[in-house]
């Protein structure tokens, strides 16, 4: 983009969440007109302050799954790109209540591909999840291995892919589609019975409270910095050349919670030891991703480290 052409529109669904608003504040400062959409059922308008100081943001508070009213939004946009991350952003909660799973991650996926169909939209930016790969047996978890996924919240993420690339087969759109793995930093709403446990313990670090590990404290994710996902949904929405796939978003780094019980004992010590309770049913021991595949076809490897994620993410609570 040069200082002559107009800048590229985006319209971001989930605008206002914890991804959504890091999303459109690299978008902005990459020179896009941005439209965020967002229904406010989860995200926070306040995460956008920054945005809307811009006069290339504009807000519509807006439920996706109406299909009419989504479809008069990019008809009047007319979007280069979407980058779709509104979603039920729970496994937990896609377990209780399974239609509103199917409503807000395949529904509302099917009203962006068919609004992107009929107005001439390029690409879509999908966030999917690394749920879809279930139990598997052997890590770390690469793209051309069997997903089965074992949750309602794992299976419409799959769905959603699959319903993108027979539109992108169909209709000649483009789709790209982003399995995140444990994403975490400063907005991520601690108070959220849904939010990751890096938000939550640095949250009760910070407020010289307890923690309690479930377990021993070995289960490891692969932790990815929120700064980082919203630099690869920011370039994948502008550069038109970079190939459509299924590409996961992680580090390739597993980080157990002794790990992060480590670092924020560095940043906080004197603190009360963890508690220890007994293994959660059903939480799986060990997740860790391969990100070859995003670095060497997209240029997106993760950049922050762990410990600087993680002091970012306490400065931005004080």
């Amino acid at each position: 983009m040069t200082d002559t052409d107009p800048p590229v529109r985006i319209l971001v669904t989930g605008a206002a969440g914890f991804i959504g608003s890091h999303t459109v504040d690299q978008l902005l400062a990459q020179g896009a007109t941005v439209l965020g959409v967002d229904n406010l059922s989860t995200g926070h308008r306040h995460n956008l302050a920054d945005a809307e100081k811009s006069p290339r943001f504009s807000f519509e508070e807006s439920d996706i799954t109406e299909a009419e009213a989504f479809d008069a939004l990019v008809a009047d946009f007319l979007p280069q790109s979407i980058v779709h991350l509104a979603a039920l952003v729970s496994v937990p909660a896609g377990e209780e209540d399974p239609m509103k799973n199917f409503r807000l991650n395949v529904v509302a996926t099917q009203n962006v591909a068919e609004s992107a169909r009929r107005h001439g939209v390029k690409r879509i930016v999908f966030a999917s999840s690394a749920a879809v790969y279930g139990n598997a047996d052997s890590l770390p978890l690469e793209e051309n291995i069997a997903t089965v996924p074992v949750s309602q919240y794992g299976t419409a993420k799959l769905m959603s892919e699959k319903l993108l690339a027979a539109y992108a087969c169909s209709y000649g759109l483009s789709a790209i589609c982003f399995r995140f793995f444990n994403v975490y930093g400063p907005r991520q709403d601690p108070s959220s019975p849904y939010s990751g446990v890096v938000s939550i313990f640095a949250n009760r670090y910070r407020s010289a409270k307890p923690v309690t590990i479930f377990g021993n404290g070995e289960q490891s994710r692969d932790f990815i910095y929120v700064g980082d996902i919203a630099r690869g949904n920011t370039a994948a929405a502008l550069d038109l050349s970079l190939p459509d796939g299924v590409y996961n978003r992680c580090t390739g780094k597993a980080q157990s919670l002794l790990d992060l019980v480590a670092i924020l004992d560095r940043l906080y010590p004197g603190l009360p030891a963890p508690t220890h309770g007994p293994d959660r049913a059903g939480d799986i021991k060990h997740s860790l991703g391969n990100p070859g595949a995003a670095v060497s076809k997209l240029g997106l490897e993760a950049k922050v480290p762990f410990d600087e994620g993680i002091t970012n993410l306490l400065r931005s609570l004080e």
